[in-house]
């Protein structure tokens, strides 16, 4: 009996299948249709094929939402999809969730493998990035006085991870600071291994900063890296789903992502890639047996979860998939393109995101004279209805993080732009 059969025999759901459940997918479907042959650039700024997929999320059209690089909003297929999987495991949880549910799980592991280009034995599903990334930190064999390199600009929660271990083991955590943006990806490149000693065991970078959205050239770090015996360790919370990449154009032992953000999963999803050869040398977070020191599924011990928030990946990948890596990618440059370009001349504002394609693409940082951070994220909200998200390096910026998404419109941008013309003038 398949899934739809089984639970209308059990009257948990309609024996017809739902039709809100295919709605979302199908706008977006009907969408390619009209844009079959168009390059991705070319569709970039169609609105009319926007539009289209804005619909197929349940938007709140007097807010503007421009964070989408903390959370994302998941479209309706997959918020309906979790809550049909949410019904089925409310109806007999022990029994249902281990006969139907978690076998589909390994469904959802091969699916995000194949996107991200790996093994599925390679990859492990957590809850987000910081979950997939301390599981390596804390499971590391590492010595007192062995190095790890990473940037200021790294993920907060990562670096005091990192500063619990100097605690507890009594390793040693160098941090390299970089302007931004940075003149180059070959300055970036240079400011790491300017500060890797013969000490260094371990180079942690983000592909993509939480700050400003700065692409980090990660293969040639990787690659460079492994030529000197040093793990790499790339935090990938902002880029899985936004903008096509697989892990060979990365080349890294380890990276972690957040799947709530660009593939719009529900919250509480992500994944941990290990190469294959670096399993077994990795204590799991939690305990494990001993059979499983070489099986990726051992840093998933965490007990009960919600598997109805896991199954429902394999939709948000489908809708992903519907719209296209390179037309994703192509539209969110070209909406922070767009709202660069708009403030780029107004006086006192500064912008912190290089216009490089290779090193952005929907997240980008400005700032302006005389507003602090926090003050200019409340007054944005405040009279324009605008949600964006402060950021702060102590000791060297603070600015404010832009971020739309597929479901942005243009006129939203627009809004923005016209929010900070109107502050600079101080009007």
């Amino acid at each position: 009996m398949d899934r739809r059969a089984f639970v209308a025999a059990l009257g948990g759901l309609p024996a017809a299948g739902p039709l809100a459940f295919a709605e979302a997918t199908e706008r977006v479907r009907a969408a390619n249709a009209l844009v079959v042959g168009r390059a991705a650039l070319d569709v970039a700024d169609d609105e009319s094929y926007w539009l289209r997929v804005r619909q197929a999320y349940t938007i709140d059209a007097n807010h503007v939402n421009l964070n989408s690089g903390s959370v994302s909003p998941a479209p309706r297929v997959v918020s309906e999809a979790m809550q049909r999987y949410w019904t089925l495991t409310n109806m007999s949880p022990s029994y249902y969730v281990d006969e139907l549910l978690y076998p589909q799980v390994e469904g959802v592991r091969r699916r995000l493998a194949g996107m991200f280009g790996c093994s599925p034995e390679e990859l492990a599903l957590t809850r987000n990035t910081s979950e997939s990334l301390q599981i390596v930190q804390m499971g590391l064999r590492l010595s007192a006085g062995d190095e790890i390199v990473s940037t200021t600009q790294d993920y907060p929660r990562m670096l005091t991870a990192w500063r619990q271990r100097e605690r507890r083991d009594g390793v040693v955590l160098r941090l390299v600071r970089f302007p931004v943006p940075p003149p180059s990806m070959d300055a970036l490149y240079d400011a790491i291994f300017a500060a890797v000693t013969p000490r260094t065991k371990v180079i942690h970078v983000c592909h993509m900063t939480y700050t400003t959205g700065q692409i980090f050239p990660v293969q040639r770090i990787c690659a460079e890296a492994r030529r000197r015996g040093i793990i790499s360790i790339v935090d990938g919370g902002h880029t899985f789903a936004h903008f096509p990449f697989t892990r060979d154009d990365l080349d890294c032992d380890v990276y972690g992502s957040s799947l709530h953000k660009w593939l719009c999963a529900p919250v509480g999803n992500g994944l941990l890639y290990v190469r294959q050869g670096l399993i077994a040398q990795i204590w799991p977070l939690l305990a494990a047996e001993a059979v499983r020191d070489d099986n990726i599924r051992k840093f998933e011990e965490i007990g009960t979860y919600p598997v109805s928030l896991r199954t429902a990946v394999s939709d948000a990948i489908t809708f992903h998939e519907e719209i296209g890596g390179d037309r994703k990618a192509a539209r969110l440059r070209l909406l922070r393109e767009r709202w660069m370009r708009g403030v780029a001349s107004v006086p006192g504002v500064r912008l912190l995101t290089s216009s490089d394609p290779a090193q952005s693409c929907a997240l980008g940082a400005m700032s302006l004279a005389g507003v602090g951070a926090q003050q200019l994220t409340d007054t944005l909200q405040r009279r324009w209805g605008i949600h964006v998200r402060p950021r702060f390096v102590a000791g060297e910026f603070e600015c404010i993080r832009v971020t739309p998404n597929v479901f942005t419109a243009l006129d939203e941008i627009d809004l923005f732009v016209e929010a900070v013309r109107t502050l600079a003038a101080g009007r």
